[in-house]
This record gives structure tokens, C-alpha cells and sequence, in this order.
């Protein structure tokens, strides 16, 4: 994707405005889903979408994937997928000249916005080839490394671990998701909505708003944006209070926590409130923007132990403890 457009604060908002009213056309609802995931696109970030199926999780990331005119590609995921199923291989082929020759065939991972759909029915070995690529933005097959075009970001789904067939996925590779958002099930007003629009002769289709260029540029826009050092000292200390040697007055972390949050927990909090504070028109972040995202940014970085399994006790109840523990001035 070549260039950066140049966005401002109020083609920042008009663009986000029109790509939550295209994926609106479509996604009843799921209005915090919505917010982060694009979130999570606008800074260049990956995101987990969990929900038990039927939900729609995968038809919100393609509609998105319609609204931006970008490259997509969707990787269904199976316990028989290997890892060349995703990054590509070497294939041996003839040359003109009747020689023969290996050519790097590239495999779905090369696109913009990937939707690695369901990845946790994957065996650990076929998730462990997502790794290089979501953080790196590289591929390495045969001892070449191979570029992947920005923008580039994973939306990913998967099911619940208490599902049949699906695989935990290692705390190296959640820590690469910017956001791990909970895709809730809908109301009874929300459902009558989807019926009206989904068991109809034409369903809706999402018309494409922004492509490469712009998201880059909005990206660009909201790393730029200021944040207070309060603020940020904040953001430090609510991360340092996940961890349960150094949670002072977070009890439930105290008991419950194995391990807490990794300084990208951090960044996301500090990217993910900066692209709020944009989406609902202010320049300046504030510790609402960080509470907003704070779940979402935590939830997957928390490592529960056998005790927390036990009593019923979520990472969302250990975010929500490290939010009232935690001072917002010193």
C-alpha cells in the first residue's frame, strides 16, 4: 500500500462515522464490538473476537473488510491446517529453459485484513505460524524473510475454551492481540432486528469508505495525539497493580491472579484510549478513555490461577478490581 494520506481531526471522525454506519448497515447491535474492533484496525493492531457461535462475530470482520478497500483474505481454521496452509511454501516448478526451479507461493496470511476465523480449533503448531507475522508483519519460509503490505492486521474469532474441539492459545501469541473483546448475545429487540434482515430476499451490503492510505493516515493521527503524564503514569500503574506481588489494594488480584499484564498491556491502554478520544471527538485523552478500553486491553493479558477457576472468578473481575484499587492522581 503506497502513502500515507493526511488526516485530520475532523476527516478522522467523518471516516470513522461512515465506516461504523456502513458496518451498521449490516451488524444489528454490537455497538462496543464495533468500536473495538475498529479501534484495534486504526492502530494497526490485532484483535480476538470470543462468543459462542451464531453470533455473527465473522460476519462483523468481513463487513468491515467490505467498508475498507483493502486486501482480504479469510483463514478458516482446522485442526488439520498446517502451517504452510497459512505463510505459503516453496513449490518446484519448469522454467522456460527446461530447467527447474523453487518459487515462493504465498499463502493467505499475504493480505491487509486477515480473518483467521475460529483459530483456536488449530493445533498449537499450526497457531505458532501466526507469530512472526503479527508481530514482525514478516514471513520466514525456507530461511527467506518475506515483507507482509501494511496496513496488515489479524481479526481473529474463536469460541470458548469449554467448547468441544478447540485449543487454548499460548499466552505468547494472545499477548500479540492489541484488544480480546466479548462478543455478548443479542436482546430480544436486537434479535427481532437481525430476523428482519437476515431472512430477506436481498440481505444489506456495506459500501467501501476508506482505503489503505486513509487508515494509515488516521493511525498516524491518533499516535500523534498528546497524552497527559498523569495520565500515562496511570496507565503504568494500573498495569503494575495486575500483578499480584505488586497489587497493592487489589485484593481480588492478590488471591486470584497468576501472572498480570506485559508492557504491551500498557501500550495497548495508551494506543487504544488515544483512537477513543478521537472517535468521540476530543483531542485530549482522559482516564475515561483508558477505563473504556481497559477490559478489552487486560482481559487476555491476566493469567488466572487454579483458585480463580475454581471460585467462578473472571479476568474481567480482576480488571474491574484493579480499576478501583488504583488511584488516578499520586
Amino acid at each position: 500500500m503506497s502513502g500515507v494520506a493526511e488526516i485530520g481531526p475532523e476527516q478522522f471522525g467523518e471516516l470513522a462515522r461512515s465506516l461504523e454506519a456502513e458496518v451498521g448497515k449490516v451488524i444489528v447491535g454490537q455497538r462496543d464490538v464495533l468500536r473495538s474492533a475498529l479501534i484495534c484496525v486504526l492502530a494497526g493492531g490485532h484483535a480476538l473476537l470470543e462468543g459462542v457461535p451464531g453470533l455473527g462475530k465473522t460476519m462483523l470482520i468481513r463487513t468491515l473488510g467490505d467498508a475498507l478497500d483493502l486486501q482480504f483474505s479469510r483463514i478458516q481454521f482446522t485442526p488439520d491446517l498446517m502451517p504452510a496452509d497459512i505463510v505459503g511454501t516453496d513449490i518446484l516448478e519448469d522454467t522456460e529453459d527446461g530447467r527447474r526451479q523453487f518459487r515462493f507461493q504465498s499463502g493467505p496470511i499475504f493480505a491487509n485484513l486477515v480473518l483467521a476465523d475460529e483459530i483456536n480449533r488449530a493445533t498449537p503448531k499450526t497457531q505458532s505460524a501466526m507469530l512472526e507475522a503479527m508481530q514482525e508483519k514478516t514471513v520466514t519460509v525456507a530461511g527467506r524473510r518475506y515483507e507482509l503490505e501494511v496496513p496488515f492486521f489479524v481479526l481473529a474469532t474463536q469460541n470458548p475454551l469449554e467448547m468441544e474441539g478447540t485449543y487454548p492459545l499460548p499466552e505468547a501469541q494472545l499477548d500479540r492481540f492489541l484488544f480480546k473483546v466479548n462478543v455478548p448475545f443479542p436482546d430480544v429487540q436486537d434479535l427481532v432486528n437481525i430476523l428482519e434482515r437476515t431472512t430477506g430476499v436481498e440481505p444489506p451490503q456495506a459500501s467501501k469508505v476508506a482505503d489503505g492510505a486513509q487508515v494509515l493516515g488516521m493511525g498516524k493521527l491518533a499516535l500523534s495525539t498528546p497524552i497527559a503524564s498523569h495520565v500515562s503514569a496511570y496507565v503504568a500503574r494500573l498495569v503494575v497493580a495486575t500483578h499480584p506481588e505488586q497489587a497493592a489494594g487489589a485484593s481480588l488480584i492478590k488471591r486470584y491472579a497468576r501472572y498480570g499484564a506485559s508492557p504491551r498491556g500498557a501500550q495497548a491502554l495508551i494506543i487504544g484510549a488515544k483512537i477513543n478520544a478521537l472517535l468521540d471527538g476530543r483531542n485530549n485523552v482522559a482516564f475515561d478513555d483508558v477505563a473504556a478500553i481497559a477490559h478489552a486491553a487486560l482481559r487476555h493479558r491476566i493469567l488466572l490461577n487454579f483458585d480463580a477457576q475454581a471460585d467462578g472468578i473472571s479476568a474481567d473481575d480482576l480488571v474491574d478490581d484493579a480499576l478501583k484499587a488504583v488511584p488516578k492522581t499520586m
